[in-house]
């Protein structure tokens, strides 16, 4: 990502990376959507696997996925079982069911919108938890 500023210089503002850096350790994306693909054996993009700010690791991993709500407990259980280290799998409260997983006209994936669509359903999330710890 970038912008050009007003002297006409291009400047780097950030970047969307497939991988996170998560307590000095790179972590693949694609690896933790593959193995989720291959454990609820869907031939359609099922997941696609981003990361947002952390305050104590860096990153944390978040995931979008369109599986219905009544296979999502199966796909996790899974998943918590399966050959992946402990650090490349995302915590179930960070998976996010999407009416449909972001992609460009190109059909790649929108990089971008994933990752803002991630960062906001977090923060939605953030918000709801501080509600309740308030209430109590």
């Amino acid at each position: 990502m970038a912008m050009l500023d007003e002297d006409g210089f291009l400047q780097i503002t950030g970047r969307l990376s497939r991988f996170s850096k998560i307590g000095g350790e790179m972590v693949p994306h694609l690896k933790i959507e593959e193995k989720l693909q291959e454990l609820t054996g869907a031939a359609d993009t099922m997941f696609v696997v981003t990361g947002v700010a952390d305050e104590k690791k860096g990153e944390r991993l978040v995931v979008l996925h369109n599986l219905a709500e009544k296979d999502l407990p199966a796909c996790l259980e899974k998943f918590a079982a399966c050959d992946l280290p402990n650090l490349w799998k995302p915590k179930a409260d960070a998976f996010y069911r999407v009416e449909s997983i972001p992609v460009l006209g190109t059909g790649k994936l929108d990089l971008r919108r994933v990752k803002e669509t991630a960062t906001r359903l977090g923060a939605d999330e953030a918000i709801v938890l501080d509600k309740k710890e308030t209430q109590k």
